[in-house]
């Protein structure tokens, strides 16, 4: 049973809270940090998980019939697996996999190993968790946003997303970087609140950024491409819990990402504003 919207936003309004203030930290009352620690406690007992806690399966060969497959590895955390779409086909995963079919005239195939929840210090155990058969052309990562909700610090989050670039490029494989998301489009969450945990994912994303870029991979800014309609059209782009991407905002993500997917297999020449190419000395795989 989903819970109601209201409990989804107190539950992100402490989450936030936690994420950018350090858990109280410069308010020099203890009384207040117990206050957020338990606000905090009792929120995510309310809330539950109105999602669940996995996304669609969708493995698969989507196009089949124009041959040779591209195969298309997703990595990350909720976003990458799709939470929130309302049906599988709607998901991030398969409207990426479809886009890049039509656009390369190819079939694709699309592993998707993401976790609802994931961290980036997971994306290893995720890309090792692939089956022998799994040799992927092009690996879109999209991971951050829980990173920042529970204040990892963020010369870990880096480290490990260079990590798992430098992995899955020793095996071949392209590497698209969708960075953190702008966590200031959660428009149910109320101001500071909203400004602070702008700044904190602007932060990780323009980190993880200069990561990808320096180790070879593509980088995305989701924040740019996705930020300005879900802050416009926050009922069409969220979920029913406020925090996840709808089908509708899988869309946009999709299509924000395929230029950066098209110019990692040589596809596309001319990258649009808000993507970044690899360092030229490190473009080759």
């Amino acid at each position: 049973m989903r819970r109601s919207p209201l409990t989804s936003r107190a539950v992100l309004t402490v989450a936030v809270a936690l994420a950018v203030t350090g858990v109280g930290a410069g308010a020099g009352v203890l009384g207040g940090r117990r206050l957020l620690l338990r606000q905090a406690a009792l929120a995510r007992a309310a809330i539950g998980k109105p999602l669940g806690e996995q996304g669609y399966p969708v493995d698969r060969v989507y196009q089949r019939s124009r041959g040779n497959p591209i195969t298309l590895l997703l990595v990350g955390d909720s976003i990458a697996a799709g939470l929130g779409a309302d049906r599988r086909r709607r998901s991030l995963g398969v409207q990426l996999a479809k886009r890049l079919a039509l656009a390369s005239d190819r079939a694709v195939r699309l592993v998707c190993a993401a976790e609802v929840g994931a961290e980036t210090w997971q994306l290893v155990a995720q890309v090792d968790g692939l089956s022998a058969d799994v040799h992927p052309d092009v690996t879109v990562v999209v991971v951050g946003g829980n990173d920042v909700i529970h204040r990892l610090k963020l010369s870990d989050s880096v480290a490990h997303l260079e990590s798992t670039i430098t992995t899955l490029r020793a095996g071949g494989s392209r590497v698209v970087v969708g960075t953190c998301p702008d966590l200031g489009a959660l428009t149910a969450v109320p101001q500071p609140l909203r400004g602070l945990g702008r700044q904190a994912s602007r932060r990780l994303a323009a980190a993880q950024r200069n990561a990808a870029v320096r180790s070879g991979a593509y980088a995305v800014s989701l924040a740019d491409a996705l930020g300005p309609v879900f802050r416009s059209r926050a009922e069409e782009m969220f979920a029913v819990d406020r925090f996840h991407p709808s089908g509708a905002g899988y869309r946009r993500a999709a299509k924000a990402l395929l230029p950066s997917v098209l110019a990692s297999l040589d596809l596309l020449e001319v990258l649009p504003p808000g993507h970044h190419g690899p360092s030229r000395r490190l473009q080759a795989v």
